[in-house]
């Protein structure tokens, strides 16, 4: 048995399910896709003009059952090479680093500032060599590129500095298919990416019932190619959702089934993770907190939604609205991605993020890895280890005054004792002071300094590296070179292995 959070009365699951579907059926989507709308139309579906003057299509129950019943109960994610990674399903857990930031945490100067190119390759190096992160993500945007490619200069980026799946996505309606064909050169043909999908990309539901253009397009070309994708609403509690629990979870809800039928209407089969990036309303401040606590509770209510359809699951959670790593930081971090690995979360989106997920830092990336690998130990099964009946311990404690070099500890510590690394100070003052006293700032700087010091670069094709790039600067609408990138870098550690020997705890291998 491992250690569930359950938030949701079990009389209250298929209400919530049927009135979710009620307002699919009733009310409807605005799909301002022209495409997607025109291929909805085609199988049967129906508009209707509500209220607010927009042309909706129309859900109809029967429509959004067969849609849950098509869509993948796991989803296998492989490497860059094409190895099995891991799978996503059941109780699974995975932190991956949050995604959507816009400026970066300087570890070296302290200064918030825009990311450039060199921020983003030291962010995947970094994160590259994290023992409790499950897979990457496209963190943050790059802006010294032109915005119309920046998607796939990002994951371009990432392909070329780690071979472990990522979470990506597109910024137009133009990007998914530009950022496929980069990853199919790492597959033998198109099958062969939907075969083995190297990654997830996020599909934004925008609010008032409304999936936009670019998440119209996007939607279907990531179905049309195989690519996984996490639907992610974003319920704004008390502003564009009810402020209450119930109302909030059946919006979520609606949201995401919306999404999940659309995809396999395109696809049958498409795999889909049931996400989301809710945050509440706080009317004094007029912002939109995530880690805030009733957040953290939606979350963990749409998730258990969710499980009992069996689906895969995504959240934004393990972050933080502070500005830097400090006390808030720490305790938001904490309590996020202990509820998200207690309610079994799949993939949580969220380590290294502050400020309203605006700015990704580094130093609170090597923290948070701690964090998270501490909260998949709290998950660790509560099963009998050769301690009942446990009248024999206590007789070997009481003849050797201690249990130190029994057989039972010296079998088991290893596995039952979490151990962290050297950001955590969990020595005593005296031995503190002897080793440098140091605070918690300059132990994170020290394990980024020493992570970048230890990387070593997979080895790229060169032709494919030259075909990527030949991708990227297609899309450019100016002469302008790309960004200089840094060099490769050769480490003895740095073989074929990362991927399977940096795996953290909670991952098995697929």
């Amino acid at each position: 048995m491992r250690p569930r959070l359950r938030v949701v009365p079990d009389d209250l699951v298929r209400p919530i399910l049927e009135e979710a579907k009620r307002i699919l059926a009733e009310i409807g989507i605005e799909v301002r896709g022209a495409r997607l709308r025109q291929r909805l139309l085609e199988q049967g579906l129906k508009l209707a003009r509500t209220a607010d003057d927009a042309e909706r299509v129309l859900f109809p129950p029967e429509c959004v059952e067969r849609a849950i019943e098509s869509a993948p109960k796991s989803i296998a994610l492989h490497d860059r090479d094409g190895r099995a990674y891991t799978e996503l399903a059941g109780d699974r857990v995975h932190f991956v680093p949050g995604s959507s930031g816009l400026q970066v945490l300087d570890h070296r100067t302290g200064e918030t500032r825009h990311s450039n190119t060199r921020d983003f390759i030291e962010y995947v190096r970094v994160a590259d060599g994290l023992k409790n992160l499950g897979y990457l993500a496209t963190a943050f945007s790059t802006n010294d590129i032109e915005p119309q490619v920046s998607d796939a200069w990002r994951l371009y980026l990432v392909l070329t500095n780690s071979l472990k799946p990522v979470v990506s996505g597109a910024f137009s309606e133009h990007g998914v298919p530009r950022m496929a064909e980069m990853m199919q050169l790492f597959r033998r043909d198109k099958a062969d990416l939907v075969a083995r999908p190297m990654s997830i990309f996020t599909v934004t539901a925008t609010g008032f019932y409304r999936y936009s253009e670019d998440s119209c397009q996007n939607l279907m070309d990531c179905a049309e190619f195989g690519i996984p994708v996490e639907i992610v609403p974003v319920t704004l509690m008390g502003l564009i959702a009810p402020v209450t629990l119930v109302g909030a979870t059946v919006m979520h809800v609606a949201d995401v089934l919306a999404g999940l039928t659309m995809a396999q209407m395109v696809r049958p089969g498409t795999p889909v993770l049931f996400g989301g990036a809710p945050a509440t309303f706080h009317m004094k401040t007029a912002m939109s907190p995530m880690a805030a606590i009733e957040t953290l509770h939606l979350n963990a209510a749409y998730v258990e939604i969710a499980k009992s359809l069996r689906l895969p699951t995504q959240s934004y959670m393990a972050l933080s609205e502070g500005k830097f790593l400090d006390a808030q930081a720490g305790a938001e971090t904490f309590a996020g991605a202990l509820l998200a690995a207690i309610t079994g979360v799949n993939s949580v989106s969220g380590p290294g993020m502050l400020d309203y997920v605006l700015t990704f830092s580094l130093e609170k990336l090597v923290f948070d890895d701690e964090l998270c690998g501490q909260a998949l130990h709290f998950c660790r099964e509560f099963a009998v280890m050769d301690d009942l009946p446990t009248v024999e311990l206590v007789r070997q404690l009481l003849q050797e005054k201690h249990l130190l070099t029994a057989t039972h500890t010296l079998s088991y510590w290893p596995r039952e004792l979490y151990l962290p690394g050297t950001v955590f100070d969990r020595v005593n003052r005296e031995t503190w002071l002897q080793e440098g006293g140091r605070s918690l700032d300059q132990r994170v700087k020290a394990e980024v300094e020493r992570l970048l010091a230890i990387y070593g670069s997979p080895a790229t094709d060169p032709l494919i590296d030259a075909e990527m790039l030949r991708i990227i600067k297609s899309g450019l609408t100016t002469d302008q070179p790309l960004p200089e990138t840094l060099p490769a870098i050769a480490h003895p550690s740095a073989t074929a292995g990362p991927v399977r020997e940096r795996r953290g705890r909670g991952r098995r291998p697929a």
